[in-house]
């Protein structure tokens, strides 16, 4: 478990927080994961655990990662430290949800909205994701300016798979590395487009 998600943690057991009664738990966790001024993303990586491994099976699961775009220069702005939700797995690639494109309050919104597609009837708790799934309910609409195409060879670390328990932490940390955009300005363009 990465250093920043354990500290969370921690200050939830000492505040009392029950973790059983989700609703709560989860709401703390956002609020406190908000607060957090600094994250050290170069830490968190190499106290995440070891890599995982990436394919099939990754559909539904939220990974972290350093990328380093091919089109940066075109680009109007991008993030190097995607914390994505993949949805379709491509042979040069893949197509996911980069939560870090819009607010914390918008993350927590999509991201309780995500929650209905819980795969209830397996152990690896993950997400049943599609992109027609998302089109299909307004419910979704906030994933519209979080899809973005990732390629296997501009991926430069390995993927950290977060564990289920700690998405909502990793979910509000202020993780997002954007380059040749302020935060402000990608998460007013992005709510634009919702």
């Amino acid at each position: 478990m990465a250093y920043i998600f354990q500290t969370l943690t921690n200050r939830a057991s000492r505040s009392n927080i029950n973790q059983s009664n989700m609703a709560d738990a989860r709401e703390w966790f956002r609020d406190e994961a908000v607060s957090m001024k600094n994250v050290n993303v170069n830490r968190m990586m190499k106290t995440a655990g070891e890599d995982s491994s990436f394919g099939a099976d990754s559909v539904g699961k939220m990974y972290m990662f350093f990328y380093d775009p091919k089109w940066k220069d075109i680009l109007p702005y991008y993030d190097r430290f995607p914390l994505v939700f993949p949805i379709e797995i491509k042979t040069d690639g893949f197509l996911g949800i980069n939560v870090h494109y819009i607010p914390p309050v918008a993350r927590a919104g999509l991201m309780d909205s995500l929650y209905s597609l819980e795969d209830k009837y397996n152990d690896n708790k993950k997400l049943i994701l599609s992109y027609d799934i998302l089109k299909s309910a307004s419910r979704f609409k906030a994933f519209q300016p979080c899809l973005k195409r990732y390629l296997f060879s501009h991926v430069v670390s390995g993927f950290k798979n977060v564990n289920y328990d700690d998405w909502d932490k990793a979910l509000m940390l202020p993780s997002e590395r954007f380059v040749k955009g302020r935060r402000d300005r990608v998460f007013k363009e992005s709510m634009g487009k919702i």
